[in-house]
């Protein structure tokens, strides 16, 4: 099938201290380079950051093309739209558009399992990535071009993609969900992600200077709040602050998780249960709950 690819590269990489993922090194070429061997066979290719080299000598039979969302930082769904334009630019058309974040190192496992699905499926109007624990992505999925410049456009009207969620995108979209092999939807977000990954940076001294800084920051928060007993998982917290971003919109972070604090505290304060056992749970709850509303946001739609 005739296809072009969006591949995401940008993003803040904010719990990788800023440490762009395009960068990173897996198995002796980077992640920008991995996608780009995901997304063979394209007719045209856009990466949509910031100016990245694409690196790693990767073979690649056509020019690839460059764009970023507007604003910066604006989220996967604003990126998406900048990525289409671009194509749209470049008069390059096709029936179906692979749409790829770049920090997943294996989700070429998963792309062949989209063709199948499709092909098998002539009526639909893409198919989405779903993991083995069942989790769907969105940005491992294959779109028919003319129905997602049809939401783009129409988003674009209205509230705008700023910050908006990809499942938003989606929702009006004949899918298909489609288990993938293990390890294909497999990111970066953490170290620890990259770490289980295999995945190779040299500035180790800038990581844990970052891991230094928020532990310190929390105990600072804390002693301020005279709460100088109470253990935060910072990591676990900021997983949930993660999920909130991808499911709902990138704002629901923090809010998120100062409504899942303060409901922790109020179960505290009365006795419900212990410090740890209290946020715990909040955070357990938040994290369902964003899942919840990212799915039940798309099914409305």
């Amino acid at each position: 099938m005739e296809f072009n690819a969006v591949i995401l590269a940008g993003g803040r990489a904010t719990r990788l201290g800023g440490v762009p993922k395009p960068s990173l090194t897996y198995d002796g070429a980077t992640l920008l380079s991995h996608a780009l061997q995901a997304a063979r066979g394209a007719s045209a290719v856009v990466v949509v950051g910031p100016d990245v080299p694409v690196a790693g000598g990767v073979p690649f039979p056509v020019e690839v093309l460059h764009a970023r969302e507007e604003p910066a930082f604006a989220g996967p769904a604003a990126a998406i739209a900048a990525g289409l334009a671009a194509l749209q630019s470049g008069r390059s058309r096709a029936r179906w558009t692979l749409v790829l974040a770049c920090d997943m190192p294996h989700a070429s496992r998963g792309v062949s399992a989209l063709w199948d699905a499709l092909a098998a499926h002539p009526g639909v109007e893409g198919a989405m990535a779903v993991s083995v624990d069942g989790r769907k992505q969105p940005l491992l999925g294959v779109y028919n071009t003319a129905a997602l410049e049809r939401e783009a456009a129409a988003a674009s009207q209205g509230a705008g993609l700023a910050d908006s969620s990809v499942f938003r995108l989606l929702a009006r979209l004949n899918l298909l969900d489609v288990a993938v092999p293990a390890g294909s939807t497999d990111d970066v977000d953490t170290w620890e992600d990259a770490a289980a990954l295999g995945i190779d940076y040299k500035l180790e001294a800038d990581v844990k200077s970052q891991e230094e800084t928020l532990e310190d920051w929390c105990r600072t928060l804390l002693q301020a709040f005279e709460l100088e007993g109470v253990e935060v998982d910072v990591n676990e917290v900021l997983a949930v602050a993660g999920v909130a971003a991808h499911s709902v919109v990138r704002p629901a972070a923090p809010l998120t998780t100062f409504i899942a604090g303060y409901a922790a505290g109020m179960a505290r304060g009365i006795g419900q249960a212990s410090d740890d056992a209290s946020m715990n749970a909040a955070l357990e709850l938040a994290r369902k709950v964003a899942k919840e509303y990212s799915e039940s946001e798309a099914d409305a739609e």
